[in-house]
């Protein structure tokens, strides 16, 4: 097709822009903003951060299993670890009183012997205390210095609790024999719990801890199992597709059990409802043409009247319009999804209606844009589109329909948007307009319809794994926003060689 051909303008060059009647009014208002729309539509709901029932679950229990934990370590300090840093406490004061007596006690020649005994038997180091050491108040944290006012009340207020002399951690203590001072420094063995080392029971505490939040993760795992697979079935019949697998009517929870057998038989109840309703409206529908054709060549070989048979052909042709309407409706929704060339599919598309005087589409789409989906169904979704804009879209006072069709990519999806100038539609009626049978406003409803176009769109879009969703253009008119999956480059080149191959 050319490009001077009326009804048809292509702006597939880059910087192109050929304006339509009426563009010039919203000509900033139509580029496409960080969500690739000019859309004046209702606010789009943040995306929220949900967790899984899973996690939910996981959560609560590791929550409950560490609050447990925290008590019995208090508790467990309280009654057993604190008592025990307070005995040894006063232990290592008795011990320091022994030594102080006993070196009072022998001969200045005999100390050293006796120093050494000591050190020796009660693995303590008793070095002399000079002026010039440097040492470091044992006071770090609130047990030490309970620690060291205990040793100090039982040893005398001149009595230095230290955590290190001359560089030498430990826990040290000074002691006086009249004009001679000391200090005794404790083996790390006997002054682990003092010094703050935490006994073994905590190392096991955790360990249990740990133990406990990989058996919160399995008894989650365990109760929310059932419910993932009735979510996945759930989810399987919201799309129509009933042929799952059946879920297990003989679960070991009575609860879950009853829960299946429901499920299983509400899926097996609608998937009859809607193979009886399929085969009536084809059944009905196709029966109904048989009849009508009779009438045309009625009309066509005995009405004279030649403005009379033109009406009653154009009344023939929309009742066997609303037919095929029903028959498309009636099609199963459920493709195998591939890469489909989507610019290709809109040049096809928007062809028919070249050359008409009531229609004018404008066509803005990158040179390559490949999406998921089926040829077949996406046609039809694009000339629904199209057949809908032409009917209901027409700009007020001019009687020509102004359809642009735009497409971007963002990420792994493709938003195709196709807007006409009619008057567009209501808030309260936009959610309503992709059901069956649905009529918008008088102003479009004055042509006639069989109320499916856009039901047909969504139920095609919803069967590729997409979505649509109706709004109005900031400068009139309605536009329709259908969100398809990006087929990426990997899943283009295999469907290539697969074709190749067959």
């Amino acid at each position: 097709m050319s490009d001077s051909a009326p009804g048809y303008i292509p702006l597939d060059e880059p910087g192109r822009h050929t304006a339509l009647p009426g563009d010039a009014a919203d000509s900033a208002v139509t580029e496409l903003d960080s969500l690739g729309t000019p859309l004046e539509m209702s606010q789009r709901r943040k995306r929220q951060f949900r967790l899984s029932l899973f996690w939910r679950t996981f959560f609560l229990l590791a929550a409950l299993l560490l609050l447990a934990s925290l008590g019995w370590y208090q508790l467990l300090r309280m009654l057993s670890y604190e008592p025990r840093v307070f005995r040894d406490t006063n232990q290592l004061a008795t011990m320091i009183k022994l030594t102080r007596a006993a070196l009072d006690n022998a001969a200045p020649s005999a100390r050293p012997a006796l120093i050494q005994a000591i050190s020796e038997r009660e693995k303590a180091h008793i070095a002399p205390l000079r002026g010039d050491d440097l040492w470091q108040p044992f006071d770090q944290t609130e047990l030490e210095q309970r620690i060291a006012s205990e040793l100090v009340e039982q040893l005398g207020a001149d009595t230095i609790v230290a955590s290190c002399v001359n560089l030498q951690p430990g826990l040290w203590v000074s002691f006086g024999i009249r004009d001679t001072h000391y200090w005794m420094r404790m083996d790390q063995w006997r002054t682990g719990v003092l010094l703050g080392k935490q006994p073994a029971w905590l190392l096991w505490l955790a360990m249990l801890s740990l133990a406990s939040l990989a058996g919160a993760a399995l008894i989650a795992r365990l109760i929310n199992r059932p419910l993932k697979h009735l979510a996945q079935a759930a989810a399987m019949v919201r799309e129509g597709n009933y042929t799952y697998k059946r879920l297990d009517e003989d679960a070991f929870s009575s609860e879950i059990s009853a829960v299946n057998i429901g499920f299983n038989s509400m899926a097996e109840q609608l998937s009859k409802i809607e193979q009886d309703r399929a085969e009536m409206l084809a059944g009905v529908s196709h029966d109904l043409r048989t009849p009508l054709a009779r009438l045309w060549l009625e009309a066509e070989m005995n009405v004279p009247d030649t403005r009379v048979r033109e009406r009653m052909a154009a009344d023939i042709e929309q009742v066997d319009g609303t037919i095929g309407k029903f028959l498309d409706y009636a099609r199963p929704g459920r493709v195998e999804p591939h890469p489909v060339d989507l610019v290709r599919l809109v040049h096809a598309a928007v062809q028919p209606f070249a050359g008409r005087a009531d229609i004018q589409v404008r066509v803005d789409l990158p040179s390559e844009l490949f999406v998921m989906g089926d040829e077949v169904e996406l046609s039809r979704m694009l000339s629904n589109l199209l057949e809908n804009a032409l009917r209901y879209g027409k700009t007020p006072g001019s009687g020509v329909a102004q359809v642009r069709i735009a497409a971007t990519a963002r990420v792994s999806w493709v938003t195709l948007r196709v807007r006409d100038r009619g008057p567009g539609a209501s808030s309260e009626q936009l959610p309503h307009l992709t059901r069956p049978f649905y009529r918008g406003n008088s102003a479009r409803t004055s042509a006639t319809g069989a109320g499916l176009g856009l039901a047909i769109v969504a139920k095609i879009v919803g069967g590729m794994g997409g979505s649509v969703e109706l709004g109005n253009s900031a400068g009139g008119g309605l536009l329709v926003l259908v969100r398809l999956r990006q087929a990426s480059r990997t899943a283009q080149r295999a469907w290539a060689a697969r074709e190749k191959v067959e």
